[in-house]
């Protein structure tokens, strides 16, 4: 089966998910640039007019879609390179996927999320 990750994430931190994803062989991937807010409700900022509320701050969505069986590995990826440990690191949503069609060849569900040098053809070289 396969699974969609939505991971929000830290502007400043989009590289370094970037990099980690395709150290373990994550190739394919959308990102969004988003406003949003979590627990945090925002944050206050001082400047020379005096202190403001930011309630909608920028972060950056990133979709992956992959086989459940490189699901836990791309989750501990984001993770771990997303982390700082502050408020506002992000979150990560899971949601199942039904179908997966590549448009030029036609290839469907697993057939059709294969890339040259990712994850699956990494475990099966």
């Amino acid at each position: 089966m396969l699974k969609k990750i939505e991971a929000i994430i830290r502007e400043d931190k989009v590289n370094d998910v970037m990099e980690a994803l395709s150290e373990v062989g994550i190739m394919g991937l959308n990102m969004f640039e988003v406003r949003g807010r979590g627990r945090q409700g925002g944050v206050k900022l001082v400047g020379r007019a005096g202190t403001y509320q930011v309630n909608m701050l920028p972060k950056i969505q990133v979709n992956i879609v992959l086989s459940d069986r490189n699901l836990d590995t791309a989750i501990e990826t984001i993770l771990n390179s997303a982390h700082t440990g502050d408020p506002g690191d992000g979150l990560i949503f899971v949601y199942p996927v039904e179908e997966a069609i590549r448009v030029r060849t036609r290839e469907r569900g697993q057939d059709a999320m294969v890339y040259a040098g990712d994850i699956d053809s990494r475990k099966r070289g």
